[in-house]
């Protein structure tokens, strides 16, 4: 089990695979091994979890690999203590009918940071990070904190780890294409960063940076008529994402599905201002 000469990978027995699915149907400890390779080197680093066991120190709990025999779809949770609320590293992805790898959802959560909870409305009802409801309150503390939309903590700036490592197993499987769908603006600037390119949106995204400019319909917008509309917004990507998540696009934030090809750089810049700030 492991990569050949040529970076493909291979079960115990020798034979590649080709996705998810084909892991799931592996024995669990040959599964959490392959899967162990995605995570970022900051569990083990920092939070000291064992690199064979995937046990917390002292022995204590297990990092959770749900990755059911039968299905292409692959959860990863890594929590400090078990009875933690937030993960430290989530991730879920996907196998697609295209033989593409859709990473569906990734959070990194550094489990120090204050927590805002911007995650339940006011009553204490989830509220799928403030895309059902908002908790207006929790999301003024958040974006006074430095946080963007969707953040319940500040990460632990490992995501460039995590996706290195990420698109290397993709690559290993055989799989030239990765799809996604950012939940928010600044999600899709920073996969913009990580050289993924649009399915659907591209006009939008640079739709938006023209209209948050002087002049433009979203930069008359930024009126201050609630905390998230400062006319300061527009310069960053911060700024804009808050104002979008607070509705002053004239269309939800939808739609919005993007790809890389792995190894590929798309080049796509959609807010290219030398002094933009995050």
């Amino acid at each position: 089990m492991g990569l050949n000469a040529a970076g493909r990978l291979y079960d115990a027995s020798g034979l590649p695979l080709f996705s998810l699915l084909e892991i799931n149907a592996l024995p669990q400890a040959e599964k959490e091994a392959i899967y162990g390779r995605i995570l970022p080197e900051i569990v083990f680093s920092r939070f000291h979890f064992d690199r064979q066991s995937f046990r917390a120190p002292q022995g204590g709990h297990k990092i959770a690999f749900i990755c059911p025999t039968g299905l292409g779809l692959l959860r990863i949770e890594v929590r400090r203590q078990p009875q933690d609320k937030d993960c430290l590293f989530f991730v879920e992805m996907a196998d697609t009918p295209y033989r593409q790898i859709e990473l569906s959802f990734c959070l990194i959560n550094d489990p120090d940071a204050p927590r805002f909870a911007i995650d339940v409305d006011p009553q204490g009802r989830e509220n799928a990070f403030g895309t059902l409801r908002r908790n207006i309150p929790e999301e003024i503390r958040a974006m006074e904190a430095g946080l963007s939309p969707c953040q319940v903590r500040a990460g632990l700036k490992t995501f460039k780890d995590f996706f290195r490592r990420f698109e290397t197993f993709v690559a290993a499987l055989g799989i030239d294409s990765i799809v996604a769908e950012p939940l928010t603006y600044s999600n899709a600037i920073r996969y913009e960063n990580y050289g993924f390119d649009y399915i659907s949106g591209k006009q939008l995204m640079f739709w938006i940076d023209r209209e948050f400019r002087p002049g433009g319909e979203l930069y008359r917008r930024l009126d201050g008529s609630t905390p998230f509309r400062r006319p300061e917004f527009a310069a960053s990507v911060r700024g804009r994402s808050w104002a979008i998540h607070d509705g002053i696009l004239p269309r939800p934030w939808d739609n919005i599905k993007i790809y890389k090809t792995v190894g590929v750089d798309a080049g796509v810049n959609s807010f290219p201002d030398p002094d933009r700030r995050y």
